[in-house]
């Protein structure tokens, strides 16, 4: 088994902003690849659906080979505060 680090932080930051009138699909921010994260290449982070999506495909560390991929998808919960929003991946 290997491991792997990815900043959240570039999609809470999205989470923050206004998106209302962005149109879907729309790139809202690109994290590149470094030194404080195992990205294989650049993740966009989309607005699709009244959702932002980020699909991340990871460089697993500590092991001989191997990536994971994974969708991150935040969904604002509009009935609760902004500490109600939920955080979810698939």
């Amino acid at each position: 088994m290997g491991e792997a680090e990815l900043d959240i932080l570039p999609l809470l930051e999205a989470a923050k902003m206004d998106l209302a009138g962005v149109p879907d699909s729309s790139i809202v921010t690109t994290v590149k690849p470094g030194r404080q994260n195992c990205l294989v290449g650049e993740s966009h982070i989309k607005w699709t659906g009244g959702k932002l999506v980020q699909d991340v495909i990871l460089r697993l560390r500590n092991v001989e080979c191997g990536e994971v991929e994974l969708q991150l998808t935040w969904v604002k919960n509009s009935g609760a505060s902004s500490y109600g929003n939920k955080f979810m991946h698939q």
